[in-house]
């Protein structure tokens, strides 16, 4: 057994370029939805029909997802290669998949290629890109590593996967800075993926701990740490929700007033146990704040005239 596991390294020792399939897996796909779906709440919001934009569509898809999320992914493994050595070390970088400093290289041209696609899609989408990929560098790359804080780092996830595609959905389509009630959507949801994210951060507890993350529910403890995300996630679903109806969408408001319901109804179940239901309330309630974004943008977007 031990001779076949040395065979199986030694290619690996000798790799001298990443292989599509590593690149592919350093840039986690599936971490591309949640600006994706931003990105397109952005686009309903302004009423624009989108069989008109397509080409802006995937354009902007493309560029939530693969480019500018793509590349937080690539940045955050670069330099947590010596922390994911000791704790995943099957992933690209460790596991010599990405050998040698093919990893940061990743990182700085797909950080160059979203800035140069972002710019030909114009200056407003540029400056959102160049916002969120300066977030994603200080979020994992000293001296500032915005991840060891979870105020902070949640922060700053929090606006690339909310505030920023959404933002830049609604430019998109129409070319100017998006009106008051869109940018205001997209502020209160981007302050609610705060809660969204310390959630995530219970599947590592132990591990932050040991390694010096100051996330919140290591700040905090696990059950202050959920109730202040509950409290996070709500408070901007009820402004949004004073909001719909302060702009006369009663429709709209009533479903978000059905899905925040339903949310603390089952924010009880997870403040009951909050380390071991953090990813059930992930799958139940999360989905339900995912699909009031939606609700939401539908209700504004009748105010376009379109």
């Amino acid at each position: 057994m031990a001779e076949a596991g040395t065979g199986a390294r030694a290619p690996m020792a000798l790799r001298v370029r990443p292989e599509a399939s590593a690149v592919i897996e350093l840039l986690k796909p599936i971490t591309w939805f949640a600006p994706m779906w931003a990105f397109g709440c952005g686009i309903v919001s302004t009423g624009q029909p989108i069989s008109d934009h397509l080409v802006v569509l995937l354009a902007g898809i493309v560029l939530a997802g693969p480019l500018v999320c793509g590349t937080s992914q690539a940045v955050n493994d670069w330099y947590d290669r010596h922390v994911d050595a000791i704790n995943e070390p099957n992933r690209p970088i460790p596991s010599g998949r990405i050998p040698g400093r093919w990893g940061l290289g990743i990182a700085v041209t797909c950080t160059f290629l979203s800035l140069v696609f972002a710019a030909m899609l114009g200056p407003l989408t540029l400056a959102a890109a160049a916002v969120g990929l300066a977030l994603a560098w200080a979020y994992s790359a000293p001296p500032l590593r915005l991840k060891l804080n979870g105020w902070w780092g949640n922060a700053a996830v929090a606006a690339c996967y909310e505030g920023l595609p959404w933002f830049t959905g609604a430019v998109l389509v129409t070319g100017a800075v998006p009106s008051t009630e869109i940018l205001a959507l997209a502020m209160l949801y981007s302050i609610g993926a705060h809660g969204i994210m310390t959630l995530n951060d219970f599947k590592a507890i132990e591990g932050d701990r040991q390694l010096g993350v100051a996330s919140l529910p290591v700040q905090l403890g696990p059950e202050l740490a959920a109730k202040v995300a509950c409290i996070v996630m709500g408070l901007p679903q009820l402004a949004v929700l004073a909001l719909l109806l302060y702009l006369g969408l009663f429709a709209g408001s009533a479903i978000i007033a059905v899905f925040l319901l339903a949310q603390l109804v089952l924010m009880r179940r997870l403040l009951a146990d909050p380390r071991a239901n953090a990813p059930w309330y992930n799958a139940t309630g999360t989905t339900l704040y995912v699909l009031g974004m939606l609700a939401s943008a539908l209700a504004v977007a009748t105010l376009s005239g379109v």
